[in-house]
């Protein structure tokens, strides 16, 4: 059985930084899948933030370049996005996902085999 958990998230000041992580377990082989992270507000669509490849390239939204950075652990089965300069758009539950495959269209969720269940991230003003 495939798990992610998502850790790492909470309020903070606008400005600040928070770092978050995601657990995998149950994946057959971690390093042969794409890891990204999503993030959805109440009303509003889940969003792409983030994807980092099987070999490490990775890819962001606009809104997050130069602030948010992607990486792996596949020694620890593990995917981490720091963020930093927050702003209070940035308050959304984050999301885990998982994908076998990299499409074109990576970031549509349809596009991801397994989801966390989130972590929520508050930026006050």
């Amino acid at each position: 059985q495939v798990q992610l958990v998502e850790t790492g998230g909470g309020t903070v000041q606008a400005g600040g930084s928070l770092r978050l992580s995601c657990a995998a377990s149950g994946l057959t082989t971690f390093n042969m899948y794409a890891m990204a992270w999503f993030r959805q507000t109440p009303g509003k669509e889940r969003e792409f933030v983030a994807l980092i490849g099987q070999t490490d390239i990775t890819y962001y939204a606009d809104s997050v370049k130069e602030r948010f950075t992607i990486s792996r652990d596949n020694n620890r089965q593990t995917v981490h996005l720091q963020m930093n300069t927050l702003k209070p758009e940035d308050t959304a539950v984050y999301y885990c996902a998982a994908a076998a495959i990299v499409y074109t269209d990576y970031y549509k969720t349809h596009r991801y085999n397994y989801w966390g269940r989130g972590t929520q991230v508050n930026v006050a003003p």
